[in-house]
């Protein structure tokens, strides 16, 4: 059973920054694509940025600019820095790890932006 936890949710001034990070244990991490998405009160999941295992990367559109997806292979971590954040950005925030077409999912965390 493939395990995800997240951190580094929280509280954050419009214009400031946080850093999620989501890991898993066992060697499929560097195999795998890796995903953020949020899901805002009354709206659908969305992505919001992936990066392969080969490290190619996309990011939503409102994100470009301001977030960053990395990954670290030898933690089993990925990461998503956010900058510049808005009260828009306020969501419920998952990670998803992708092998062989299976999509496992984190517990979420959440991030509320203040104007």
């Amino acid at each position: 059973q493939v395990q995800l936890v997240e951190s580094g949710g929280g509280l954050a001034q419009s214009g400031g920054s946080l850093r999620l990070s989501c890991s898993t244990s066992g060697s499929i991490f560097s195999i795998s694509a890796m995903g953020w998405y949020r899901q805002a009160p009354g709206k659908q999941r969305e992505l919001v940025a992936t990066i392969t295992s080969r490290g190619s990367i996309n990011y939503e559109d409102s994100v470009k600019g301001r977030f960053t997806i990395s990954r670290d292979n030898a933690r089993s971590t990925v990461y998503l820095q956010m900058n510049s954040l808005k009260p828009e950005d306020t969501a419920v925030y998952y990670c998803k790890l992708d092998l062989f077409g299976v999509g496992y999912w984190g517990q979420g965390t959440q991030v509320t932006v203040s104007s």
